[in-house]
């Protein structure tokens, strides 16, 4: 850091304008655990929100404003450190946002969604921040896109539907004519990430690790590729009928949604991939309890899930193992970053140290909220994306699901992904129309 930087910082920590905190433990595993560089735009969460209502650029500031002052992490940028990278909180900050004005042409869908690609591929400065965007493309005086683009280093998927909540809540004071600050979060993010590293003591690590040496003992890798490349996304719809069908096999069978749908998923992979040993890394929320839901922050963690895959096992049978494994893995969970440096993973470059594929089954509240007047209707993207090769985002939709695909076409071609699709389909109806098939017969109809 240049003389003149470590003097001005100096003057800010002596007159309180800005403390420094150790990285969360999320955080680090940006740092630590990633195959790209922290800094890399993949680590960029874009976030779509639809807003109908009448809406100014002055209210939109103020209400934007009253978020900055509650959420400290929109005050917060990364300081280097000569061990670590720092948090670097400011005590007070400004809304980074801008209003646009569309032109007939740019209301397109396509012209929008080249703007929003634009807008998610500036990269952010760590150290200056702050870590994230806003930017309101009005279409009409009532019709409006906000594109909310934010660093993976202080959010995550539940982080979206916070910011929702407060920045609807803080425009409806502005439309009432109240100047009140919104209340304070009952816990910020500095002290959660303290109170993590409070408990996550050696004592509370060692038996958790213990655990995982040996779950994860001669750890697969599916393929030698690295993770590079942009992202593509690919749906594949769930039917309704289908949804209700699952949802009612892991209802007869004693297992989550989640682990069916998952028991699912190896057996695809594994027929489209030729391995029979699966292992995926799915995320966990991190905030069970009350205080933090309330936070926005970069709080989830990952916990890898590993399969074997028994082509002479019944669907059934398998699906009671998957869910006493995710069981199992998830009572032993701990932090990424802390896991990979137990286990002295050293991945070649480019690769993650654990895991090639994410499966994730998003719980995560995603808000529409409205009143007579207003609306804000939020619809992600695809997060976390410099960490992966491969990854399958189901969200629920009523009785239907959305099956998400986030791939890189440098490596599967977008047909691949489409047949990966069907596949799914295919081993899920299959599964509800006779939970009892073998492996193995089940596999043969995917051919």
């Amino acid at each position: 850091m240049p003389q003149d930087s470590r003097t001005r910082l100096k003057q800010w920590l002596a007159s309180g304008e800005v403390r420094l905190q150790p990285l969360s433990f999320p955080q680090r595993e940006l740092w630590e655990a990633a195959p790209l560089p922290a800094a890399d735009v993949s680590n960029n969460i874009c976030a779509l929100i639809q807003v109908r209502g009448l809406l100014t650029p002055q209210g939109s500031a103020a209400a934007l404003q009253k978020v900055v002052d509650r959420q400290e992490v929109l005050r917060l940028s990364i300081l280097p450190g000569k061990d670590q990278p720092m948090q670097l909180l400011r005590q007070t900050g400004t809304p980074a946002l801008r209003f646009h004005e569309l032109s007939a042409a740019q209301q397109q869908p396509e012209a929008i969604e080249e703007l929003v690609r634009e807008i998610a591929s500036q990269p952010f400065d760590l150290v200056q921040g702050p870590l994230y965007r806003a930017e309101v493309f009005r279409r009409s005086a009532d019709d409006h896109v906000l594109v909310l683009v934010i660093h993976h280093a202080i959010a995550d998927g539940w982080t979206l539907g916070v910011f929702v909540q407060d920045l609807f809540a803080s425009y409806m004071q502005g439309v009432r004519g109240s100047s009140a600050a919104l209340p304070p979060v009952p816990l910020t993010y500095s002290a959660w990430g303290a109170s993590e590293r409070a408990f996550w003591q050696p004592a509370v690590l060692a038996p958790r690790v213990d655990f995982w040496k040996s779950h994860l003992a001669a750890l697969p890798r599916l393929w030698n590729t690295a993770a590079s490349g942009e992202l593509q996304r690919c749906i594949t719809p769930m039917p309704a009928e289908l949804g209700r069908a699952v949802r009612e096999l892991a209802r007869r069978n004693g297992a989550t949604l989640f682990s069916t749908l998952l028991t699912a998923f190896q057996i695809t992979l594994s027929q489209w991939t030729g391995r029979a040993d699966i292992v995926v890394g799915t995320p966990v929320a991190n905030r069970s309890t009350q205080a933090v839901r309330e936070t926005m922050g970069y709080c989830s963690g990952i916990v890898p899930l590993r399969g074997q895959i028994d082509r002479a096992r019944s669907f059934a049978d398998s699906l009671c193992i998957v869910h006493q494994t995710t069981v199992e893995s998830f009572a032993y969970a701990l932090p990424f970053a802390e896991l990979v440096r137990a286990l002295g993973a050293v991945p070649p470059q480019g690769h993650n140290p654990l895991f090639e594929v994410r499966f994730a089954l998003q719980n995560h509240p995603i808000p529409d909220v409205a009143v007579p007047g207003l609306s804000l209707q939020l619809r992600m993207r695809g997060t976390g994306t410099a960490r992966f090769n491969l990854a399958c985002e189901i969200n629920e939709e009523g009785d239907a699901m959305e099956v998400a695909w986030l791939f890189r076409p440098v490596q599967f071609p977008l047909a691949d992904i489409q047949q990966l699709g069907r596949m799914y389909l295919a081993v899920l109806t299959g599964v509800c129309h006779s939970p009892e098939i073998l492996t193995s017969a089940l596999m043969a109809t995917l051919r």
